[in-house]
Order: structure tokens, then C-alpha cells, then sequence
């Protein structure tokens, strides 16, 4: 996180001045919408694209340079790309992220643990953190999830993950607090506690465009989300945590207060940066300034793969400037994760967080 540091300004800058003109160094990459999970707070399965083939991401990355700082290839579900491994290899050999992160649903029990050891092969100076997604215990994962077995699968996936030896791995598992399973959570986390992950984090279920949930009753009431924040930063100060785990902890801790407060005041609690710092490109190359809103401010393919005339187009002017206008407020996690770095009275609080025992 050193080298990122000096840089910080430049974003802030951007965002109050609109110069110096800067890449996201927060990127998220879909590489698809496809899913083999129904969940219900999600409904990206019921959407279809064009995907972008391995040799367009290797284009996308090849023009985009060393920018992003902090990769999150998602989808859907990524495992289900047969070329997961091929991008990321070529995001990491084009653009040299400093983290990497990757979310599953763990239910390709047989492919998912060898497409991570390749990963983590490909990426062996690259810390590379896969979230197993877990939103409940037995049946009730099962039913949330909306596939029979679903809980075991993820089980045996999980394993097989926790046996491999790489010290650029870290182990993640991730529960979405819904209206579904709020009531639980505190058992829920008590149970999944046993199986000794590097780190279990949360996000709350919440409208977004880019998974059709805009309207959809999947969220739990503010008052019923702080008592689970409460709950889960209790077990952070509690717990001990090292490597990329102790970071990501750290970050959660403050990440869980911002979205419950958030969530009561219904603002931007601190600056949002997403279209400064932070960006997503969806399955076909659309580019996006968050998947919240998901307004897309071009197309990767209509630009010969050059990030640049979409990242500093009037359109993604227009939506930088509603946003910071404070236009749309949202406590998605990995835009927090930039919101938090260039806040510097929450950056600090972090800093002491993972610098003190």
C-alpha cells in the first residue's frame, strides 16, 4: 500500500480541480454474467453479453499499463470462464497488480481449486485473495443460494483450497447480509468461524442495476444492519489476523461503521470516488464508473480497447460530476475500500489499525 500513497493527492485533485487526469487504480473486471448459483438477492444469471474473448482483455490490459493497483475479477461466476486463468495472466504479465481478488460461489468443486492454483502460479509476487461465498449454514446457504447441495459443494471446494500451500494466498469467506439471513448472522458467523479462514467478511444486499435488483426487497432495516456491524467489529477487535488478511480486517472494521451510517443518513458519509479512483467494465466492455449505478460511459470494443477516450469523455465527466454533487449515496464495499484511502481521517484510523497490535 506504500507505493499507493503518493498518488493519493493526484486522485483528490481529480476529483475537486478534474486535473491531473487519472486512471482508476480500483478496477473491477466481470468477465462474465453467467451464474450457476439462483440467488435471491441477485438476478446477473438472467443477464447475457457479447464476452470480451482472452485476446480482448489481453488488448484492454495491454493499453491500460500499470494503473490498477487493486484487481477484482468477478462476474456471475468467473469460474465458469474456461479462460479465467489465460486473463488473469495477462492482467497480471500487462498491468502487475499489487492485489488481486477473486469472488466464487465454490460450486465447481473440481475447477475451481485448480484454476486458483494456476492463478496463484501465474501470480506468484501478486497476493491473491478468493472469497468463497457462504450466507448461511447447511439448508439455509442452500435456499438463499437457490441450488440444492449448494452449501456442501462450497464445503469441499473450500477444502481443497485450504490445502493448497501458496503464501500468496489468502482464504475469504463471505456471507451478503439479506433481509434472508440477518436474524442468523451472528450464528451463521459463529459456525463458518470453525473452519479457520484467513478472514470472513460481510457486504448487506442492496439494490444495484448491474444486478437487476433495483426494487427488490433483499435488504435488511438500518437498525437490524447496525446490529450486525456491531457484532462483527466486536469479533474484528477481537481477533488476530496477518498478511493481506490483516489489512482486509482492518479496512472491514471501518468499512462496517461508514456503511451503517450510510445507510441511516442516506449521504455520502465521506467523498465518493468512484469514476476517480475506482472502475468497473462489465462482461462486454462497457465501462462503468460503479456497478451501483452501472451507466455506461462507452465501449471498450469501440475504441480499439483504449481505456482512455471513455475515462475522460464528456460522458464520464457528466456522471463524475453527479457523483460528486453527493447525487447517489451506496455502501458497496469495494468502492468504499478507495473512499477509505483518500478520506485521511479514516486512512489513519486504518493505519493504526494494521500497524498496532
Amino acid at each position: 500500500m506504500l507505493e499507493l500513497l503518493p498518488q493519493l493527492p493526484q486522485y483528490m485533485a481529480f476529483r475537486r480541480l478534474g486535473k491531473p487526469r487519472r486512471y482508476p487504480f480500483n478496477l473491477v473486471v466481470s468477465v462474465t454474467y453467467r451464474c450457476n448459483s439462483r440467488c435471491k438477492t441477485c438476478n446477473v444469471w438472467r443477464r447475457s453479453a457479447d464476452e470480451l474473448s482472452t485476446d480482448e482483455w489481453r488488448a484492454v490490459f495491454s493499453k491500460m499499463g500499470k494503473t490498477p493497483y487493486y484487481l477484482t475479477f468477478s462476474g456471475g461466476e468467473p469460474f465458469l470462464r474456461d479462460d479465467i486463468v489465460e486473463v488473469v495472466r495477462a492482467a497480471c504479465d500487462l498491468c502487475r497488480p499489487a492485489i488481486i481478488t477473486i469472488p466464487t460461489n465454490a460450486l465447481l468443486t473440481r475447477v475451481v481449486p485448480k484454476k486458483v492454483e494456476a492463478i496463484l502460479q501465474a501470480a506468484q509476487e501478486t497476493p491473491v485473495g478468493v472469497n468463497v461465498s457462504l450466507d448461511g449454514v447447511g439448508q439455509e446457504h442452500d435456499v438463499i443460494r437457490g441450488v440444492e447441495g449448494s452449501y456442501q459443494k462450497a464445503l469441499e471446494t473450500y477444502q481443497a483450497l485450504r490445502a493448497l500451500d501458496y503464501p500468496n494466498l489468502t482464504l475469504s469467506i463471505h456471507t451478503v447480509v439479506s433481509r434472508f439471513n440477518v436474524q442468523r448472522i451472528p450464528e451463521i458467523y459463529e459456525e463458518l468461524w470453525k473452519l479457520e479462514a484467513d478472514s470472513y467478511i460481510s457486504e448487506i444486499a442492496e439494490e444495484r442495476v448491474e444486478l437487476q435488483t433495483t426494487g427488490m426487497d433483499i435488504s435488511p432495516s438500518p437498525a437490524e444492519y447496525a446490529k450486525i456491524v456491531d457484532f462483527l467489529t466486536a469479533h474484528i477487535k477481537n481477533g488476530s489476523f496477518s498478511g493481506l488478511a490483516r489489512i482486509t480486517q482492518a479496512f472491514r472494521m471501518h468499512y462496517y461503521d461508514l456503511a451503517k451510517r450510510i445507510l441511516f443518513e442516506e449521504r455520502q458519509v465521506i467523498p465518493c470516488y468512484a469514476g476517480f479512483s475506482s472502475a468497473h467494465i462489465a462482461p462486454d466492455g462497457d465501462v462503468w464508473a460503479c456497478c451501483t449505478r452501472a451507466e455506461p460511459l462507452g465501449n471498450l470494443r469501440q475504441t480499439d480497447y483504449d481505456l482512455a477516450p471513455i475515462w475522460f469523455g464528456e460522458r464520464a465527466a457528466a456522471v463524475r460530476r453527479s457523483i460528486a454533487a453527493g447525487e447517489c449515496y451506496c455502501p458497496m464495499a469495494n468502492v468504499a475500500y478507495s473512499n477509505m484511502l483518500l478520506h485521511p481521517p479514516t486512512l489513519l484510523r486504518v493505519t493504526r489499525r494494521v500497524l498496532l497490535p
